[in-house]
């Protein structure tokens, strides 16, 4: 379970005043997660900032947290769906057509039907080519000759990208393509960058990027052009606005004999490995450790002695590892630990395995809280 706190405070505020925590969540040890409202929108103020011609189009699968969802369609992002699901959880509340697209690189006929009965929608039929540069003249070759409408151009250079250069040279790619398509009877109006931007200002800063794609875009498109220019970020606007809450249900000492050097000789002294159980793990909110990533989680207390600990989840398999030789405070059941920067895939792709429920929200307004 994660409790949804929409406000702009953090977890360790939160969790540092007792009281306040057991009005909230009396006598649970369920994890929870707590959402920064001005974080996400902080974000968003900083990308029109820094990329004001990129107009962006939220990938829903990063996280589809309804308050999340309803607060970029406020703000006037886009949508980026992969599916009929997706598109029809947003045409149901009334956002325009116009702000969805169907960005998937593999589609099922019956959902690209449904995606065309809404014939308002203009960017319906943009999508991720998934082909190199080489391959491009021969499928648009074969697009003319099914009579297919082609508007644009989409690339991906990667999730999390630690090189901003790549943004310069898949631009000056499209570009080239955007001339060549003019020989085939096409007219080209869109450009379509794609994610890869982290919520962590790491390994490269908004900003860092915003400096390559704003000067590739000047020099291969520049605003007299025409073409409409939009992206697809998810991490980045998921990632750093939720905190994960998680709870020791279970603690384990062992007592390992360590060789250390006492005066002249080499002497065995014992020394703790501690072992925690929480009670969401990486088949839950922590998912994304199976394929990538690390997390530092900490306490809302500080300055005591620190032991080499092993910290597991809640299941019974036994790669269910958060951290291993973490140094951290002793640790004692009850105790909440928690983990920023976890916003993104983690709620999307959380299962129920071992009969652990995925995560339901409940929400609070600050005055709920003090």
């Amino acid at each position: 379970t994660y409790l949804c706190l929409c406000f702009s405070s953090f977890a360790a505020q939160l969790m540092s005043k007792r009281p306040t925590m057991n009005d909230v969540w009396p006598d649970n040890e369920e994890p929870f997660q707590v959402l920064n409202l001005d974080t996400l929108i902080q974000m968003h103020l900083k990308w029109l900032s820094y990329l004001p011609r990129v107009k962006p189009f939220y990938a829903v699968k990063c996280n589809s947290t309804e308050t999340v969802l309803r607060t970029l369609n406020a703000l006037g992002t886009g949508f980026d769906c992969a599916s009929k699901g997706e598109i029809s959880q947003f045409l149901s509340p009334g956002v325009k057509p116009e702000n969805i697209i169907y960005a998937h690189t593999t589609k099922p006929q019956s959902h690209i039907k449904y995606a065309l009965d809404d014939s308002s929608s203009f960017h319906r039929l943009s999508s991720k080519f998934g082909a190199g540069l080489s391959t491009t003249g021969r499928l648009l070759e074969c697009a003319a000759e099914l009579g297919l409408e082609v508007v644009g151009v989409s690339f991906h250079i990667g999730s999390k990208c630690s090189q901003s250069l790549a943004f310069r040279q898949a631009i000056a790619d499209a570009r080239s393509i955007f001339d060549t398509v003019k020989l085939l009877g096409f007219q080209f109006s869109l450009l379509d960058i794609g994610g890869g931007f982290s919520g962590k200002d790491f390994p490269v800063t908004l900003q860092e990027f915003s400096k390559v794609i704003n000067g590739a875009l000047d020099e291969y498109f520049p605003f007299e052009s025409g073409v409409q220019i939009i992206a697809e970020p998810g991490r980045y606007y998921a990632e750093s606005t939720f905190t994960l809450a998680a709870n020791v249900i279970a603690k384990r000492v062992i007592m390992e004999d360590m060789r250390k050097e006492g005066g002249m000789f080499l002497v065995e002294v014992p020394e703790r490995l501690m072992m925690y159980y929480l009670s969401d793990g990486v088949y839950g909110s922590l998912n994304f450790l199976l394929t990538d990533g690390q997390v530092s989680p900490y306490l809302h207390r500080s300055s005591e002695k620190r032991y080499r600990s092993v910290i597991w989840g809640p299941t019974c398999d036994y790669i269910d590892k958060i951290v291993d030789n973490y140094l951290i405070p002793e640790l004692h059941v009850g105790d909440w630990l928690l983990f920023d920067n976890i916003g993104a895939y983690g709620i999307s792709m959380s299962t129920e395995f071992n009969g652990f429920k995925r995560s339901t929200m409940k929400a609070f307004h600050l005055q709920q809280l003090i």
